[in-house]
């Protein structure tokens, strides 16, 4: 076997996988983008990114594994270091977008749809998505890989680089915060408090 001819193996097998495995995540890799950011533009770049680098380094991934955790460790990694780097540097304003936000009329931003109420629709309520994004970051993101993308606390533990201890108590004080932002939500839905 040719030197060339290994190598196009060794591509055809990382193009295979970079289709069958990392591919099908890109929909929720947008979503967990999305409630990191708050920003259609910067979730599709962070993504984009994710892939980029997963493309670049996917000699490190072992074929058949857990390709969405892997995929998400990347995100979250991206996403660190996007929040480092925009923290350094002095607020920018864009002069042609203030000049367009003010030439325009106000009724255009009043038919504007959250994206977030579209992606949960159907799923949960408007009050239960605001609550979710509502909470701090690492809350929300533990919130987010447990009981909305279902990673195993193993897994989260791997995403986001913390002790599965911490998983555990981040998840819980996660969902304790839910539960008090969402109890008025609960009464006026008729649930009562069986504490009482």
């Amino acid at each position: 076997m040719t030197l060339m001819t290994e190598y196009n193996n060794t591509q055809e097998r990382y193009d295979r996988i970079f289709e069958q495995e990392f591919l099908p995540q890109i929909d929720a890799l947008y979503t967990f983008a999305y409630h990191l950011t708050y920003n259609e533009e910067d979730a599709n770049d962070l993504v984009q990114e994710t892939y980029l680098k997963a493309y670049r380094f996917i000699e490190h991934y072992m074929e058949g594994t857990n390709a969405k955790a892997w995929l998400f460790k990347i995100l979250k990694n991206a996403f660190i270091n996007q929040y480092r780097k925009r923290s350094k540097q002095p607020t920018q304003v864009d002069y042609e977008e203030v000049v367009n936000f003010h030439g325009e009329e106000d009724t255009q931003y009043s038919s504007y749809m959250d994206l977030r109420e579209e992606m949960f629709q159907h799923m949960m309520g408007d009050e239960v998505t605001n609550a979710i994004n509502s909470l701090p970051v690492d809350f929300r993101v533990v919130i987010l890989l447990c009981d909305i993308e279902g990673f195993t606390y193993e897994e989260i533990s791997k995403i986001i680089d913390i002790p599965i201890g911490t998983v555990r108590s981040r998840l819980h004080r996660a969902r304790n915060m839910l539960k008090e932002k969402l109890q008025e939500y609960a009464k006026s839905l008729g649930y009562k408090d069986k504490r009482k």
